[in-house]
């Protein structure tokens, strides 16, 4: 590390970002229902049910050595260090503002690129529902709007925009739950579409592979709150509770959910983009009364996906503005509302380099299933990085700052403190080189390309944001 990027660390007594006061408006309540909201995704369900039945075997397993000890990391670093900007700010005071705004760059531009694929998810979801005939240009319509609502919601003060992740949270939470009832009650009836032998369960790597990444993917997002730390009414005392409880939800129902669609659909046939449908069909049958029932829990899907793309533009967006404030990326970044301070600046940003990258890979792709998994992969691979840059953070400030207060502390000392850390940055590296190198059919190449480029864009943009800082100073 470098000298001037080790005089940006501040273990000890880090002040708020661009000293701004901000309302306390997240309860415990808020706290679950919108970690729940960020990690539960029903593209998620479908891509990891693909695996076939040691899907719900890696489920458990990851849940014990990856979202647990994630999840610990969070809640200590979320208590001790509670300042807006989460993730950033964390980083930041470990390793440097240089790292950090490069953890904030992947962390925002993860997200532009991720939000679109949800909502290419949207449109096709769309299609199937209503049995729509929409060519792959109209969808990619569909998603440029969407997109730029949720831009608007993000300007929104906090206070107004959480109520979106908190319905979404409530309504997946309903359709999961249908899914898991429904789905073991027509296997009951019907006969299962897989078997769930002691061999079909045990994890296998030649049918995992492709899709495990997903299920790690599908794990992150307890920290995301976290970047409104400063908007938490009581961090020391809600945020571990609601990590706990949005944990033991989570992963409760994506298990028994995944487990469900494998009593209903045949591993084989699952659809990314459209096996939600083809599940509910099954489960509520031709008749009218079914028709309609398919009808309302589709259209509580397609908010979900909508409030996917809030929930995540929420805190990346505040992550991102916080680097901006501290002049490691670009000012317009930083563009905030003057009353309550909405990142505008990163959620217009957010919605310039969505809708590019939707017109790009819409005139490349076939068809929305490869729209959505190219998307999908290009971006988990730049998502998975800052996390394990967080995980480290956590690390390297036990061993600096060991006198800070914590109010939530992982046990076993620093030996605990290692194996925590040991655990998530190898699963982190494992997913990462997974979605760029796919056994069976080699190095992802428009994946590593996208990556190289989005590198190499936020390298620019740090560097000149840094190089205007320096001039103002």
């Amino acid at each position: 590390m470098s000298a001037e990027n080790d005089a940006h660390i501040q273990p000890i007594d880090a002040a708020p970002l661009a000293g701004r006061s901000f309302g306390k408006t997240l309860t415990v309540f808020d706290l679950t229902l919108f970690t729940v909201s960020a990690i539960v995704l029903l593209d998620t369900l479908a891509a990891t049910a693909s695996i076939g039945p040691s899907a719900v075997t890696w489920w458990l397993l990851l849940a014990v050595f990856f979202a647990l000890p994630m999840g610990l990391i969070t809640a200590e670093m979320g208590t001790t260090y509670p300042e807006q900007g989460g993730l950033y700010a964390w980083i930041r005071n470990a390793f440097g503002a240089k790292w950090a705004a490069r953890a904030a760059w992947g962390y925002f531009i993860n997200n532009a690129l991720w939000v679109p694929s949800v909502y290419v998810m949207f449109s096709g979801f769309l299609v199937r529902l209503f049995g729509l005939d929409l060519p792959l240009s109209a969808q990619v319509g569909i998603n440029i709007a969407l997109l730029w609502v949720t831009v608007a919601v993000n300007c929104a003060s906090l206070e107004l925009g959480k109520w979106v992740p908190n319905l979404g949270a409530l309504l997946k939470m309903i359709i999961f739950l249908t899914i898991i009832v429904g789905g073991f009650a027509y296997a009951g009836v019907h006969g299962f579409a897989n078997e769930f032998p002691r061999e079909a369960m045990t994890p296998t790597w030649s049918d995992s592979l492709k899709y495990l990444p997903a299920i790690i993917y599908g794990m992150l997002g307890f920290e995301l709150v976290s970047a409104s730390g400063e908007e938490i009414k009581n961090a020391e005392r809600d945020l571990p509770a609601s990590i706990l409880l949005s944990g033991v939800i989570v992963i409760g129902l994506y298990t028994l959910s995944t487990a469900a669609v494998l009593a209903v659909l045949p591993a084989g046939d699952i659809n990314l983009v459209e096996g939600l449908v083809d599940m509910l069909q099954m489960l509520f049958g031709d008749s009218m009364a079914g028709k309609a029932a398919v009808i309302v829990f589709g259209v509580a899907a397609l908010y979900t996906f909508f409030s996917n793309g809030v929930t995540w533009s929420i805190g990346c967006n505040r992550a991102s503005a916080a680097a901006a404030d501290e002049g490691q990326l670009p000012r317009f970044f930083g563009w905030k509302d003057k009353r309550h301070g909405a990142p505008i600046g990163s959620a217009i940003a957010m919605g310039a380099i969505g809708t590019a990258v939707l017109i790009l890979y819409g005139s490349a792709a076939s068809s929305n299933e490869d729209l959505f998994w190219g998307l999908f992969a290009f971006s988990a691979v730049i998502f998975l990085a800052p996390y394990a840059a967080l995980a480290l953070a956590f690390f390297r400030m036990r061993l600096i700052d060991p006198k800070r207060r914590r109010p939530f502390r992982v046990p076993g000392g620093v030996v605990g403190a290692f194996l925590l850390t040991a655990l998530c940055v190898s699963a982190l590296s494992g997913a990462i080189f997974l979605f760029l190198y796919v056994p069976g059919e080699g190095v992802q190449q428009m994946t590593l390309i996208g990556l190289l480029v989005a590198i190499a864009v936020g390298e620019i943009l740090i560097a000149l944001a840094r190089a205007g800082k320096k001039r103002r100073a």
